[in-house]
């Protein structure tokens, strides 16, 4: 009868509800594999999944079957084949559309607001954003931006946040917008009131790629006495959704 861990596995921890226990952990060697690895352990195996070393090897028998998986010649491992493929196929089917607009619709279902999803564009003095989707609120009170609509990069919440996580500060940048930027990378968002449209709210967190570069801005906008800093959150957990998949 196989021992009982005394310290429960990240599978375990986080199983799928209805799913098969064996291919949570199975899924969860894979997921332990991170940005730089090139191979890892058995130890490195089953110290980051938190599984018996007897465990992880049974597991890795079928994810080499797989190819998902190889066995270096260092005794090591490192990901198979089938990985490469699987991602070949995926970077083909991928519309990004498909990804952000409907986290985008669900936000604005929960919040009534309008949300925007900004890149940034050009480079030094030329740098703007574009903003490449848009949701409008259901209200008839909101603003009126539209997807492919050109704003500044130094006003706005989106502006100040593909500013301050994406763009190398520039030369001539004053005291209180170094500041500024350090409090936004800090907090992790930005909220303003008419910082770029008079009677306008924004609230804008990052959207970051799977390698941990900016990819965009994602922003609620609303009118100043509609602001609810509730929002917030919600905002935050849309970005971190859109994360790593855009």
């Amino acid at each position: 009868m196989p021992r009982k861990a005394q310290t429960e596995s990240l599978a375990d921890s986080h199983a799928a509800p209805g799913g098969a226990a064996a291919v949570d952990r199975a899924l969860s060697l894979l997921s332990a594999f991170r940005q730089g690895d090139t191979s890892l352990s058995l130890a490195e195996l089953a110290g980051r999944t938190q599984l018996y070393k007897s465990t992880v090897l049974r597991l890795l028998a079928s994810l080499e079957h797989a190819r998902l998986v190889q066995r270096l010649g260092s005794g090591r491992y490192g990901l198979g084949s089938e990985v490469a493929r699987l991602s070949a196929v995926y970077a083909a089917s991928f519309s990004l559309d498909r990804v952000v607009l409907p986290v985008m619709q669900a936000l604005v279902a929960a919040t009534r607001e309008s949300a925007a999803y900004h890149v940034a564009q050009g480079q030094g003095s030329d740098a703007v954003r574009l903003c490449l989707y848009r949701v409008d609120s259901p209200q008839p009170i909101r603003d009126h931006i539209r997807a492919g609509d050109v704003l500044p990069l130094d006003r706005g919440t989106g502006g100040r946040v593909l500013s301050a996580f994406g763009l190398k500060p520039a030369a001539g940048l004053g005291a209180e917008e170094k500041n500024l930027y350090a409090r936004i990378r800090e907090q992790g968002y930005f909220t303003a009131m008419g910082d770029r449209l008079a009677g306008v709210a924004g609230i804008s967190a990052p959207v970051f790629k799977a390698d941990g570069s900016l990819a965009a801005a994602l922003t609620l906008t609303m009118p100043v006495e509609r602001y609810d800093e509730r929002h917030v959150q919600k905002v935050l957990e849309a970005a971190r959704a859109l994360g790593g998949v855009v």
